[in-house]
């Protein structure tokens, strides 16, 4: 049975150069009108990808099937051939998405060469998690890794030389990084404990437009 996720893995094959690539652009396009799919969310990579869907489940929202495709390309340098495929000039899905200030001129060429608007994508500040610590407070996310039963790994982490020059706000940021996998975990720890008045500016803009 055809579904968001089978969309999502031609899509994906075809974008990544995986064998049969070009069978996987014709399933993705078959997909695309038979689902149907009318948006593409582009984002860097899986803890986005998290914390874009744990948002959507507190609003009640189900956006496979409302046709809202949420990928993590793997990096935002991929963004222009995703946009090519996707955007208007390719499946004609409506294009938006979320990435860093630092990739911010991936994403605006990559909108530019599909002919999206460059209104709808939306830059963190620093990145996602830097977002949702600054939203939710440094006290709070210390709460929250707390009953993740991490206390004592953020305290030796917190221990090390490197992180005395850094705001606590920057030291989390970091801290979530540091393992794999954690950063996929936390996206999805920290957006649900966001209150509708501490949605971060981008997320809020994100959705607003899905």
């Amino acid at each position: 049975m055809a579904d968001m996720t089978s969309f999502r893995e031609a899509v994906t094959a075809w974008a990544t150069l995986a064998p049969g690539r070009d069978l996987a652009r014709e399933l993705a396009e078959e997909l695309a009108e038979e689902l149907p799919v009318r948006t593409a969310v582009l984002l860097e990579g899986p803890s986005d990808v998290n914390a874009v869907n744990a948002l959507a489940a507190s609003h009640g929202r189900d956006l496979a099937t409302e046709g809202v495709c949420v990928l993590a390309m793997g990096g935002a340098m991929s963004v222009g051939r995703y946009a090519r495929f996707l955007g208007p000039s390719g499946l004609g899905l409506r294009l938006t998405g979320l990435c860093d200030e630092k990739e911010r001129e991936y994403y605006a060429r990559g909108w530019a060469g599909a002919d999206g608007d460059p209104q709808d994508f939306f830059v963190c500040e620093a990145d996602l998690e830097d977002e949702l610590v600054r939203a939710l407070g440094v006290d709070l996310v210390k709460e929250l890794i707390r009953e993740e039963g991490e206390l004592r790994p953020l305290e030796t982490f917190l221990r090390q030389p490197a992180q005395r020059d850094r705001t606590a706000q920057q030291q989390l940021r970091r801290f979530f990084g540091t393992k794999k996998g954690r950063k996929i975990h936390y996206g999805r720890v920290l957006v649900e404990a966001l209150t509708p008045d501490r949605v971060p500016a981008p997320l809020s803009g994100l959705f607003a437009i899905l």
